[in-house]
């Protein structure tokens, strides 16, 4: 059964060029969407219940069609580079019109009314049409959900239409082939053709936010999770994906806020997002609970295979593709903070997969190195399989989340830093990587060491413990750590060989520095104390 239909009025949309039909679904329940899947052949049901569905050619984001209409709004604002690409305002008009026709062939669209924003004051109303039931599972698992009373009075801010069985004319659409996604802030419109991918619908309204808070100067968006203590003690951790962002944020001891997207405000942290869209591949029981006992009845899990004459998911199968994913919402995690907000941070971590073996697994950071390595962003990924490659790759993404920056990371390293001053939060870097040798030669850092450093840090058990400093990179690392050997703590120790620990860590330092180059003449001189020191 859906919310009653007065609630909703398909008169407004035909504003935008989409007629109004006796198949148009409005604000269906999960259990309805779930069944027109399975009506459709479009999903099962694993064994737990959880609804399984393939999102065909794309298994992840597609950035090099991602465009951002440049416009008398945006042309001197947004940073416009190869992951902000613009797109001529007269392509947009193309793109709608090829969208919405194509929308009105369909049998049965699916209408949502959503928001994001647990904070009131920064609350952006969205309404989503699609083509797909299960796409619109996931808008009502990810976003948060107005009352039946706010559905009375809704009024969209923005509008998202999302048409993944359509592919453009790209010859005429200015796009570089049939897929795209498509941000107009002139239009307060996100169009989303050629894709089923449901993360690009997420990450396009965290780039709309990330835009809209810092230019009206009211609140920091952040790629982090959140949690918080019984002492409302706010902890945010930042980190680009394989970090351990969500396996860390969620703890038995604190209630999570939110795993993914937040702002931070003068009110404190609160959640854009009304869900989870977790990683499930490697996917454990014993080392994360919380996200595997999530996948049930309401949940959507993307692109995994089932164990071979079962209903049970093999959670290391990457057939189709690593980067498997299951959605839920928020209620879903038995400790969730209700409503996911909190005051500002106590305590915030960087996380980093340093598969160099060269950083500390945790430091102290200063004022002007959590700026510095604010707007680095950096972790490593591994060689893996590919033929050739014998040593890991060095990712720098600015704020820890450079796809999703409408604006220079300057603005938000700027705020980011403000906020520091003025709340003075304790800010430590975590290195999740490896120790004892880079990937191939030392080992990964072992997830219940992680925990203690994190867990001694919420405690106040590092404030007072003797430091040394880094040599290379100047950072203050803890000599002891309750639950951790001595050992793990220094990683030149680790190493066997220390002349090859030496080449590495200036090996790195060196790409930290060449990385910043690009930012020096954006942002003010004394960020560049909080860098490797001289080489």
């Amino acid at each position: 059964m859906s919310v009653p239909v007065f609630l909703f009025s398909p008169q407004k949309l035909m504003h935008y060029g989409l007629k109004v039909s006796d198949h148009m679904h409005y604000q269906s329940l999960p259990e309805d969407l779930v069944n027109a899947t399975l009506r459709l052949g479009e999903g099962v049901l694993n064994d737990t219940g959880a609804l399984v569905i393939h999102t065909g050619k794309f298994t992840g984001r597609s950035p090099k069609d991602r465009y951002i209409v440049k416009d008398g709004i945006t042309e001197n604002s947004v940073n416009w580079n190869d992951i902000n690409q613009p797109l001529e305002a007269h392509y947009f008009d193309i793109i709608f019109r090829q969208v919405t026709a194509y929308l009105n062939e369909q049998p049965e669209l699916w209408v949502r009314d959503c928001y994001t924003g647990a904070d009131a004051s920064f609350r952006l109303n969205i309404r989503i049409v699609n083509e797909k039931p299960w796409i619109n599972l996931f808008a009502c698992n990810m976003f948060l959900r107005p009352t039946e009373e706010e559905l009375e009075d809704f009024s969209p801010d923005w509008h998202i239409f999302s048409a993944p069985g359509l592919s453009l004319t790209h010859k005429v659409c200015g796009t570089r082939q049939g897929n795209a996604v498509v941000i107009s802030f002139k239009h307060k419109m996100i169009l989303i053709a050629g894709t089923a991918y449901t993360g690009e619908i997420k990450k396009a309204v965290f780039s709309v936010l990330n835009y809209l808070l810092p230019v009206s100067n009211k609140a920091l968006g952040m790629h982090c999770a959140a949690n918080i203590g019984e002492k409302e003690d706010t902890a945010l951790f930042f980190g680009l994906s394989g970090t351990g962002k969500t396996t860390l944020s969620t703890s038995p001891e604190r209630k999570l806020i939110g795993d993914d997207e937040h702002g931070w405000s003068d009110n404190g942290i609160f959640n854009f997002e009304g869900g989870c869209y977790a990683k499930c591949f490697g996917l454990e029981e014993e080392k994360e609970p919380g996200i595997y006992k999530a996948i049930r009845y309401g949940a959507l899990v993307e692109n995994t295979k089932f164990r071979e004459g079962s209903r049970q998911i093999d959670f290391f199968d990457k057939t189709i593709t690593e980067n498997t994913r299951v959605s839920y919402p928020l209620h879903f995690i038995p400790n969730a903070a209700e409503p996911s907000q909190g005051p500002s941070p106590c305590h915030i971590f960087f996380l980093t997969c340093d598969a160099y073996g060269v950083l500390p697994p945790i430091s102290k950071l200063s004022h002007e190195q959590a700026m510095y390595h604010f707007i680095s962003g950096y972790t490593a990924k591994v060689a893996g399989t590919e033929t050739g490659i014998t040593e890991p790759k060095v990712v720098f993404s600015a704020c820890f989340g450079e796809p999703f920056l409408p604006l220079h990371p300057a603005v938000y390293t700027k705020m980011l830093g403000e906020k520091l001053q003025k709340y003075q939060a304790n800010v430590w870097l975590i290195n999740t990587g490896w120790s004892g040798g880079a990937y191939g030669t030392g080992k990964r850092i072992p997830l219940r060491y992680t925990r203690a450093m994190i867990n001694a840090a919420l405690q106040g058990a590092l404030t007072d413990v003797v430091c040394s400093t880094h040599k290379f990179f100047g950072l203050s690392v803890p000599q002891s750590c309750p639950g951790v050997p001595y050992s793990m703590l220094n990683p030149e120790n680790s190493w066997n060989d220390k002349s090859a620990y030496a080449q590495t860590a200036k090996k790195l330092a060196g790409r930290f520095i060449e990385n910043f180059e690009q930012y020096r003449s954006k942002v003010p001189g004394d960020i560049m104390s909080g860098g490797p020191v001289s080489l």
